[in-house]
């Protein structure tokens, strides 16, 4: 039987299972990474005298390389292959952290910080394809949810790390872990994560067959398996950006890009200024730190509630519900800061329906495309979102020096995630892609030769 099919019918194994729990391993290193960042804010502020508007600059610094890296990374990934990539991004990533601790002025730190997220974005751009291609089409909105909660549990230990670190041994020493971690993350990768099946399946590289075998050996799957029938689109334009807006693609193309861009928009301004926008509310900072833990606590279970829900309801479907209520709450969470108990308990579903977005993004947007060109139009939905989120800090600290208050900017925010429901609810999966077939579909006589 061809392996693709064969994954998309079969019961996960535990092995698979360790795949997902890497993958997760992984994107908390971005949630470590943005939230070390926010929570070092005021002693970087304080040690190079920085502005509102300088601060968001840094903000988005990492934002910047992780649009870069989804960018440039995630058609390569399509090329020559989702894990050779990934750990070319991975040692991007551990090379930017560890000269972010050398850092003496915002210019270098700011320039550290876009060699760190080159790295992030092509972690995300490689990782959330393998993580949807090694899961069964009954698992694969819960198996993406697993890897997208890792975030929420990267932020929220960095974040409870850097309350430690920065008084103990200065704000540089948050970066120097981070990169010891991820040096760590390379060795797992090195050690458990096999190649795609689908760049095998597409590229059909020297030994594929052989490959494909082993790899079926490892997460279970009996009897014989094989490549199966090449796409009939292979050619020197794959893994290309152009065939993302081409006919076939154009429309799904667009409304993922907005959906991404303004869902990045709001989960990055929740994530990187909910801390020193509470104090602005009058709380105090310690207060702002635990609103800020808040919404990365809500977020991991958010993400694992979306995953739950995806197994009996339509992705999409829960997608836009998780964004319109995601809208509504981030309102009663700045409007219910003089009542702190609220406030922290609002904060929590903030985060948990916000996460349930991004899961919901992650989920869907694989689906969107065929295996040829997958990697690419999931790094370039990231990257589009990178931007949205570039200029969300840059956006709010610009008008927090204008005098904007925060309940103003909460307000403003929520009325654009308001606007990815539209564009998600449009969205449609590629039907002749593997990965949206059902789960219960038994091969047709052609998938048997």
């Amino acid at each position: 039987m061809d392996i693709r099919r064969k994954i998309d019918i079969s019961k996960m194994s535990a092995y698979q299972w360790v795949i997902v729990a890497l993958a997760a391993f992984l994107n908390a290193l971005d949630g470590y990474d943005v939230l070390a960042m926010a929570f070092t804010a005021t002693s970087v502020s304080k040690e190079f005298e920085l502005t509102g508007a300088q601060l968001g600059w840094l903000l988005s610094s990492g934002l910047i390389g992780m649009a870069a890296g989804s960018l440039l990374l995630g058609p390569f990934a399509d090329r020559f292959g989702r894990r050779k990539i990934l750990l070319v991004a991975v040692g991007i990533n551990a090379v930017g952290l560890f000269l972010s601790a050398t850092a003496n002025s915002a210019l270098e730190l700011g320039a550290w910080r876009v060699i760190t997220g080159l790295g992030v974005g092509g972690i995300l751009a490689t990782v959330t394809v393998i993580t949807s291609e090694y899961s069964n089409v009954k698992n694969r909105g819960m198996a993406i949810s697993i890897y997208t909660a890792g975030y929420g549990v990267g932020a929220t230990l960095g974040g409870m790390g850097a309350t430690q670190l920065i008084p103990a041994f200065g704000w540089r020493s948050v970066f120097l872990v981070g990169g010891l971690v991820t040096l760590f993350a390379a060795v797992l990768i090195l050690v458990i994560l096999p190649e795609s099946v689908d760049y095998y399946r597409v590229r059909r590289p020297k030994n594929a067959e052989e490959k494909l075998v082993g790899i079926a050996r490892r997460i279970g799957l009996k009897g014989d398996v094989f490549l199966g029938d090449a796409p009939t689109t292979t050619n020197s334009s794959q893994g290309s950006v152009t065939q993302l807006l081409g006919g076939r693609y154009r429309v799904s193309t667009i409304l993922l890009w907005v959906s991404f861009f303004v869902i990045m928009f709001g989960f990055y301004f929740a994530n990187s200024w909910t801390p020193r926008l509470l104090v602005e509310s009058g709380m105090t900072e310690q207060q702002g730190i635990v609103g800020g833990l808040m919404l990365t606590m809500g977020g991991t279970f958010g993400s694992l509630i979306y995953g739950v829900l995806t197994i009996r309801r339509n992705a999409r479907n829960t997608l836009v519900v998780f964004t319109i209520l995601a809208a509504v709450l981030l309102v009663v969470f700045i409007t219910t800061t003089s009542i702190p108990t609220l406030a922290f308990l609002s904060g929590v579903v903030v985060g948990m329906l916000i996460n349930g977005c991004v899961a919901g993004l992650y989920t869907v947007a694989p689906q969107t495309y065929a295996p040829e060109v997958r990697a690419t139009g999931v790094g370039w939905g990231l990257g589009i979102g990178r931007v949205g989120a570039i200029l969300a800090p840059i956006l709010v600290g610009t008008l927090l020096d204008g005098g904007w208050s925060p309940t103003q900017l909460y307000i403003g925010v929520a009325v654009v995630v308001a606007l990815a429901a539209f564009a998600a609810s449009r969205l449609k999966p590629h039907i002749d892609t593997p990965l949206v077939e059902s789960a219960t579909e038994e091969p047709t006589p052609a998938a048997r030769r």
